[in-house]
């Protein structure tokens, strides 16, 4: 199984437009990604009536959509836990997660002071960074949100 990371953080604390600078960088680096982004929403990534949305209301519990170039699968998934999903991953380097606050893996907590100016997870023992524009003072290395480059070395050195 790929190495995880876990991105957390409240809503709308900058997560994904994070994620969205850590991919390119790793990818600059040669490594391979996977994401995966938890949510406690059901997602609509199939509009209501398209055929692979039927296929789903009609009871399947795995559905693939495939095009040239694209896979995408909704799969009913009873216990809920991330490593449920790392089979899927055989085939990258380092899988960058969304969310997953209550996990046990890697994580780098975003913290925004437009959202709150503490940390949600400042005593979590999986906690190895946070980025931040509060300034904090805590047992773990803390990095800007245009710390990308730093960070990302952190990373390879921790995880990968």
């Amino acid at each position: 199984m790929p190495p995880v990371i876990s991105i957390v953080g409240r809503s709308q604390s900058g997560k994904t437009t994070f994620i969205e600078k850590l991919i390119p960088e790793f990818k600059s680096r040669g490594y391979t990604i996977g994401t995966i982004k938890h949510s406690h929403h059901n997602p609509d990534i199939d509009r209501s009536g398209k055929d692979s949305s039927r296929h789903k209301a009609a009871g399947a519990d795995t559905v693939i959509f495939h095009s040239p170039g694209t896979i995408a699968m909704v799969r009913d998934d009873h216990a809920g836990e991330m490593d449920n999903l790392m089979g899927y991953f055989k085939d990258v380097d380092l899988v960058i997660t969304e969310g997953y606050k209550a996990g046990n893996k890697p994580k780098i907590e975003i913290v925004r002071s437009a959202r709150h100016s503490e940390p949600l997870l400042k005593y979590d023992t999986h906690l190895i960074a946070v980025v931040t524009d509060v300034d904090l003072q805590l047992k773990v290395p803390i990095f800007g949100f245009e710390d990308v480059v730093p960070l990302a070395d952190l990373i390879e050195e921790k995880i990968l």
